[in-house]
């Protein structure tokens, strides 16, 4: 099995558990369920284009920074400039809960991605009623009907849409009600990074498709060179992680000079 089946067999466990414990009435009862969610679509044209990722752990990296604060990280990267902020709620493998999104949800106005394995209506009414105001699904772990049926769930909670493709064969996943196309760079069975491969995919997307550089952006370098291919956003993490506020603000300072 890869690490991505190995996810996916422990997710549908998960949201088996959760589906017993916490009925979708009682989801819906959330305070946070009727607000009215805030457009990733919009921040990305008017601010750094940067989605600023807190992830305490991955397969790939293990343990990146476990003691990190959620709710300081999230304001340090409102206060330098990021367009949105992904958080992760996969507790086993990243790390993460549905409290560090519960958190921050209060403090911040900038769009939150609830960024986690989507393979279940269940779990957009979840990132709904714990304030996210855009959802993930991955073409790796997803039907091309699933992402059709998961979108139009998704919009009609309010919710916008990241469709993530690694591959020129999940370019079919893609359906016009999509709001962003997230290129992964790593592979996620084998973890491998390819910025030129990413480009070339974005190069097959429908014109003015907004499409995501995710994951594997190192340097400034690598982000001028994906923004100068025509990327609208990038989705980074590990990079401001080990120091998350003080190389945020490094790293919008240098690609601003």
């Amino acid at each position: 099995m890869t690490i991505l089946d190995q996810i996916i067999t422990r997710k549908k466990q998960e949201v088996s558990y959760s589906k017993s414990a916490v009925p979708l009435e009682q989801l819906k009862d959330s305070g946070f369920f009727g607000r009215e969610t805030y457009s990733l679509k919009q921040t990305l044209k008017s601010k750094s284009g940067i989605i600023a990722e807190f992830k305490r752990k991955s397969p790939s990296k293990g343990v990146i920074s476990e003691n990190a604060d959620v709710l300081d990280v999230a304001k340090s990267y409102k206060t330098y400039g990021a367009s949105g902020i992904s958080i992760l709620t996969d507790s086993e493998f990243f790390g993460g809960t549905f409290d560090d999104i519960l958190k921050v949800r209060n403090e911040i106005t900038i769009p939150i991605l609830r960024k986690d394995f989507m393979i279940d209506e269940y779990q957009f009414y979840e990132a709904k009623s714990i304030g996210a105001d855009v959802v993930l699904l991955i073409a790796a772990c997803l039907s091309v009907s699933q992402v059709q049926e998961f979108t139009d769930l998704a919009q009609g909670l309010g919710l916008e849409v990241l469709l993530e493709i690694h591959t020129e064969d999940e370019l079919a996943h893609y359906n016009e009600n999509v709001d962003l196309v997230g290129i992964n760079n790593r592979n996620l069975k084998d973890f491998k990074v390819d910025l030129q491969h990413s480009v070339n995919l974005k190069n097959l997307l429908p014109q003015n498709t907004l499409s995501v550089a995710e994951s594997g952006i190192y340097s400034v370098e690598d982000f001028r060179f994906l923004k100068k291919k025509g990327f609208d956003g990038f989705l980074m993490g590990e990079y401001f992680m080990k120091n998350p506020g003080e190389a945020f603000d490094k790293f919008i300072n240098e690609i601003s000079s």
